[in-house]
């Protein structure tokens, strides 16, 4: 289950890339723009400040997230009967398909997700036709410090039989990986790397910051798995802190926690 208040803590933080995405796409008049994956919504409302005459619709498979979305969603500016809305409903990004009105697909930070994305994207490709838009960014952290914890408390025996098998050691390709697949899928690609270094308050009175983060994303199974609070979720919350705090220690009320992502920007049928 997705907890939209625990994904937004570090909103400003998380919303970087998305627009660093968007940047790098140069539609200028598309029909449809699907942002996939829009958790609570509140990026995707930007997107109708950008194309204010596409139909813009945010798509997630978290019900908790699309309650989000739409309780928060915009009302459609007065006069646009077909353009600037903005809508949002329920889909898997594993089995959703693109209607023909589809010129930009946003995928911001979900294929990390979805084991074996790499064929999703071939096929997203061929069903988007050719001079369409495919924007994906997705986290490339899996071998920094805070995930290496993760892996280490989950392996040890109190919890290796109980949440190992739900960590992933790096779902993700390197942007190379990415742009090679598709270019040979006759794409136009744009692809980088982008490590910020997120410089998150620290308090004696709050949780480690990096640990908060976490459960935004990483930390989300895991804690399904355990139960909520007076679980054992508890006692695998502080061991993982232990670690966290001397991976990521506090200086001048600060956690440098570095995050490194990997873009790619294709255009469809661009290539022969």
């Amino acid at each position: 289950m997705w907890d939209p208040a625990s994904y937004l803590r570090y909103g400003d933080e998380r919303s970087r890339p998305f627009h660093d995405l968007l940047g790098r796409v140069a539609a200028q008049r598309p029909r449809t723009v699907v942002d996939l994956g829009c958790g609570p919504g509140h990026l995707t409302a930007t997107l109708a400040a950008r194309w204010p005459a596409a139909r813009i619709v945010g798509l997630d498979s978290s019900a908790e997230m699309i309650a989000a979305a739409t309780r928060a969603a915009p009302p459609a500016p007065s006069g646009a009967p077909s353009g600037g809305r903005v809508e949002f409903a329920l889909a898997d990004a594993r089995t959703w398909t693109p209607d023909p009105e589809v010129d930009v697909l946003v995928c911001n930070a979900v294929l990390q997700w979805v084991p074996g994305h790499q064929e999703l994207l071939l096929r997203w490709a061929r069903e988007l036709g050719p001079g369409r838009w495919l924007a994906v960014q997705v986290p490339g952290n899996f071998d920094a410090a805070s995930h290496r914890a993760l892996r280490e408390v989950a392996d040890t025996p109190r919890w290796r039989h109980l949440v190992a098998d739900l960590l992933r050691a790096d779902p993700v390709s390197d942007v190379a990986g990415y742009a090679t697949l598709l270019t040979g899928a006759h794409c136009a690609v744009d692809a980088w790397e982008t490590t910020y270094v997120h410089l998150l308050p620290a308090s004696g009175a709050t949780d480690h910051p990096v640990l908060g983060w976490m459960e935004g994303t990483a930390l989300r199974p895991v804690r399904a798995a355990l139960g909520g609070a007076g679980t054992a979720w508890d006692d695998f919350r502080a061991a993982l802190t232990e670690r966290l705090v001397e991976a990521y220690p506090v200086r001048h009320g600060l956690v440098q926690f570095p995050f490194r992502r990997v873009f790619f920007v294709a255009r469809t049928g661009a290539r022969q």
